[in-house]
């Protein structure tokens, strides 16, 4: 009984997404491979699958002779009259074969190529899908935990969440669904790999995006990101319509909007600061919930220096440099922070203190174009005004924070 492979064929394409040529050039690569490995490559065999009858056909090809030297590839003239009259010599005949009386070695070997075509075509089919999906939020079920890194299955495939992805003290059981930005995706030997990530600073940028409809309708623009995963982050916005404000749509009604990403980020504080095309006055709503005094700000350099009221410093430079680090890596330039009393005392002192000011670029009292920075801490309201947490030191007070510290790990909670 010869099996209809029309049929199995459309099966594999519904199961497995595998393009059905794909399938139709396996079947042919498999069964010419079997009758090579059963007449030991003596013979020229060419296979074709017939889509009417659904099977593979097998066809020899001889070349018409006066006088037969190679019995596997010749064929007498007179042969070949009886298989087709108007045949002449130095034509190449070609006569159909029975492929139904392969050996079982012959068999396996071509159910081997077709498993193999099949799992590449697979493999082919999943890399296509995703490669074009790097920077999308997709949502998993976690599998298995392999070497602290994360295995989840996203439906037609596995994705890897790897430890350094992971944000810090987030744990997963086998089960558990997961949302993760897709960081990358390449293909190794094994097959395609996609990595995922939970600590990626566009993960934030995406999940406002799909709470706030004015974002993915370009009405409000998320212009920057910095972020300490599991800590803190700060997010800079813009409005390209003069009636919407862009802190307010991003924030929402009583907050519901950023408390809905400070969830799915598991309580990661989140300050949203509204950006402006001045870098001085964009670092005064990048450095709240702290008064700033006045920015001397160097264009060639990209660096500026900020001057804070004394009890506004150590809340300008937050837990461990934590506020100003962020805001420095939002911004993309060198912050230096100084409170006014130290700022006086240089300026006594320092045989350049007043030329130093003078000669900045600009010089922007803050006092006189304060803003309403938008920060906004878990439950998605304005935050309180903060006391300074610590006494620090005019060491402490003179850190100057580059945007390039990006590996500063969050603090552990006890």
């Amino acid at each position: 009984m010869v099996v209809n492979l029309n049929h199995v064929i459309d099966q594999v394409v519904k199961d497995k997404g595998v393009d059905r040529e794909i399938l139709v050039e396996a079947l042919e690569s498999a069964v010419l491979s079997a009758a090579n490995k059963k007449f030991r490559n003596t013979r020229d065999i060419e296979a074709h699958y017939n889509s009417e009858r659904g099977e593979v056909e097998l066809f020899e090809f001889v070349v018409v002779v006066d006088e037969v030297q190679d019995s596997y590839k010749e064929i007498d003239i007179a042969e070949a009259h009886e298989i087709d009259p108007d045949v002449q010599c130095g034509d190449s005949l070609g006569m159909k074969m029975d492929s139904g009386t392969f050996s079982r070695i012959a068999a396996q070997t071509a159910k081997q190529v077709i498993v193999q075509k099949v799992r590449e075509a697979e493999r082919e089919a999943i890399y296509n899908e995703f490669k074009d999906r790097v920077g999308e939020l997709v949502n998993g079920i976690v599998r298995r935990y392999e070497r602290g890194d994360l295995i989840v299955d996203l439906g037609r495939a596995e994705a890897i969440l790897p430890r350094r992805e992971q944000i810090p003290r987030e744990s997963y059981r086998q089960s558990d669904r997961v949302r993760a930005y897709i960081a990358d995706v390449k293909m190794s030997p094994k097959g395609p790999q996609i990595v995922l990530s939970r600590s990626h600073p566009q993960l934030v940028v995406e999940l406002f995006r799909t709470e706030v409809p004015e974002i993915a309708e370009g009405i409000v623009e998320i212009v920057g990101c910095s972020r300490e995963p599991g800590s803190r982050a700060k997010i800079a916005v813009v409005s390209h319509d003069p009636d919407v404000d862009p802190v307010g749509a991003c924030v929402g009604m009583r907050g519901s909007r950023v408390q809905n990403v400070v969830s799915e980020l598991r309580s990661e504080k989140i300050d949203i600061v509204p950006w402006s095309p001045d870098i001085a006055r964009f670092a005064c709503s990048a450095l709240a919930p702290a008064e700033v005094s006045r920015v001397y700000v160097d264009n060639e350099e990209e660096a500026m220096e900020v001057i804070v009221p004394d009890d506004q410093l150590s809340l300008a430079i937050g837990k461990k440099g934590q506020n100003v680090r962020l805001a420095a890596r939002l911004l993309g330039w060198k912050i230096d922070i100084k409170s006014e009393s130290r700022a006086a005392e240089l300026a006594e002192d320092g045989p350049g203190g007043d030329d130093a000011a003078a000669n900045s670029d600009a010089a922007v009292d803050a006092g006189l174009e304060k803003e309403d920075a938008g920060h906004f801490v878990e439950d998605g309201r304005p935050a309180p005004e903060e006391e300074p947490e610590e006494e620090l030191t005019d060491e402490v007070a003179e850190e100057s924070v580059a945007p390039e510290a990006l590996n500063t790990e969050p603090e552990k909670e006890i």
